[in-house]
């Protein structure tokens, strides 16, 4: 079974996470949604997603099963996709799950609408919005921690550590040393030469990616994961950072989503709870206007090589577009635009010279390219947000 991964509405109502990617490049659980169907089709999955970012995420041209990349998969549900034939679509009401076609009809998303429906009610995890990722991580933890550690040892902690419960995993190279793990609230997954530095608390649910750390007593409160290649310290709640991205110091962060490249400065923290304990509304770049989540504890929203500053303040339910600069006194608006420069004082346009400058010098960091794809992708991205930018 060949798979292309496709985006539907969902990709313009999940922004500004997915500016700079295709759905299912979405980490929830531990790994991304095409990491899922890769494990479950043992096979790596192509993207139809738009098209600046189809250099990046190529279609496979040998596809015959295409699945929506804003739901991810489970036991039953991949069965159901497998058992598809030909020329039929797995229908959930008027919502596409996936279809089978044959590579050379290249059907859009109207022309499998009329195939042959197959209807499917069991449950799955579904995302159309940023708060989903959060809403829904500790489901998807806990079904990607059975994924990756079914049938397998886990390797051994430091006798320094206290351990709750029995449900830890740990890959080759982790350390810890003087910690707390409670897995007796969730599972909790080390990656791969990942570090636990000495004092920090986790409570599970909990994923810490290849080559993360976590830095000197952290507090960790559960349905959290760390992506790869981050650091991070202070408080952390129900939050999912993506990966290559940086927590560094004291702060609460919860409720929370971060994007890749990020950085949040010393002291900063975000509001998850309005004073008056009303609905929190998040910003919709569809809309252009406040969109009620239904959700009473909501806080950060960060897209993509988005930054601040030391003691910035996050309201309630705040998106931050991608390659915006916070900084600054005060609270800034709950809605600061894609490459916006500034804080409560005022905005300006982050410009594209500015931020390529700054973002070489954070690939250089990892030892890797800012290359000409990257850069097109995030010139694409700065044209399509211009009209967010009314400062």
């Amino acid at each position: 079974m060949k798979i292309n991964l496709f985006d539907d509405h969902s990709w313009m109502s999940l922004r500004p996470l997915t500016f700079t990617r295709p759905v299912a490049d979405l980490r929830i659980g531990i790994l991304t949604i095409a990491g899922k169907w890769n494990r479950y089709s043992h096979d790596i999955a192509g993207y139809a997603t738009t098209g600046y970012l189809s250099v990046k995420y190529p279609p496979l041209a040998e596809a015959d099963t295409f699945i929506n990349g804003a739901i991810c998969p489970n036991p039953e549900l991949f069965a159901a996709i497998v058992q598809l034939n030909n020329g039929e679509v797995l229908k959930d009401n008027d919502l596409i799950i996936a279809f089978k076609a044959s590579p050379a009809e290249q059907l859009t998303l109207a022309q499998a609408a009329l195939l042959r429906p197959v209807e499917y009610t069991a449950a799955y995890t579904h995302l159309r919005f940023p708060e989903d990722i959060f809403k829904y991580n500790d489901t998807e933890l806990r079904s990607d921690y059975s994924l990756l550690t079914a049938g397998r040892t886990s390797a051994s902690l430091s006798a320094t550590n206290t351990i709750l419960g029995e449900n830890i995993f740990v890959e080759e190279g982790a350390e810890a040393e003087c910690s707390t793990f409670n897995t007796l609230t969730g599972p909790v997954y080390l990656g791969k030469n990942a570090q636990v530095w000495e004092g920090s608390h986790v409570r599970g649910s909990f994923a810490l990616g290849e080559n993360s750390q976590l830095k000197m007593g952290t507090k960790v409160y559960g349905k959290t994961t760390i992506g790869p290649f981050s650091r991070v310290g202070g408080e952390i709640n129900n939050a999912i950072i993506w990966g290559y991205s940086s927590k560094g110091h004291e702060g609460y962060l919860g409720n929370a989503v971060m994007g890749q490249w990020c950085n949040i400065g010393a002291d900063s923290n975000n509001s998850n709870l309005k004073n008056n304990y009303a609905e929190v509304k998040l910003w919709d770049y569809e809309r252009e206007s406040f969109r009620p989540t239904g959700l009473q504890f909501c806080g950060l929203i960060m897209g993509d090589h988005a930054k601040c500053g030391i003691n910035t303040m996050f309201n309630t339910g705040t998106v931050v577009g991608v390659s915006a600069n916070v900084f600054g006194a005060g609270y800034p608006r709950n809605f600061v635009p894609d490459f916006a420069w500034g804080g409560a004082h005022r905005f300006e346009v982050y410009t594209l010279s500015k931020m390529f400058e700054t973002t070489e010098k954070v690939f250089e960091r990892r030892e890797m390219e800012f290359d000409e794809m990257e850069r097109n992708i995030l010139s694409s991205v700065f044209d399509l947000t211009s009209v967010y930018r009314r400062f």
